[in-house]
């Protein structure tokens, strides 16, 4: 099996409910939820490693440059990139071509793991299967499908990822 790094960025996979605002914001300490959604599912073998807990819709080439550095300079050749679903088609565009010797996930949710009824534990670990299983090259995983990086599509009237 290939090593495996997760890339946590950000994204509504990390947001949790404010109750002061109101609002969908990030931990204050700046903590991912993706270790905890490892251990949920007996997942204890990939690297977690916070870049960043930003909006997507917030991503500047500055954001998409220092996530390409992270994934070229990262030892494993399996990495998972959660991303918020606004721009991961940008990004995975950004991302395709450059990392030729790597494979490369990118996943997120439509609604908060901290959340009921989340789909963040589904995608991460479709996405873990994805990145161990899959040949190099940019990828988007999500509900359930895999997608090469030219053909990711937010479909925004039926909140999912369609072809």
């Amino acid at each position: 099996m290939k090593e495996l790094r997760i890339i946590a960025t950000g994204g509504t996979i990390d947001r949790v409910h404010d109750t002061r605002t109101e609002a969908l914001s990030f931990r204050s300490n700046s903590e991912s939820h993706l270790s905890q959604m490892l251990k949920i599912g007996r997942c204890y073998f990939p690297v977690v490693e916070v870049l960043m807990l930003k909006d997507s819709l917030d991503f500047d080439d500055a954001d998409r440059e220092a996530i390409f550095q992270t994934a070229s300079n990262s030892a494993e050749n399996a990495l998972i990139i959660t991303h918020g679903t606004g721009t991961m088609d940008v990004t995975a565009q950004f991302l395709d071509g450059q990392i030729p010797d790597k494979t490369v996930v990118l996943t997120g949710a439509m609604r908060p793991f901290s959340l009921s009824a989340s789909d963040g534990d589904f995608n991460l670990g479709s996405a873990v299967i994805a990145a161990q299983l899959l040949e190099s090259g940019v990828w988007g995983v999500m509900n359930g499908r895999v997608f090469p990086a030219g053909a990711l599509r937010k479909n925004t009237a039926l909140g999912r990822f369609d072809d």
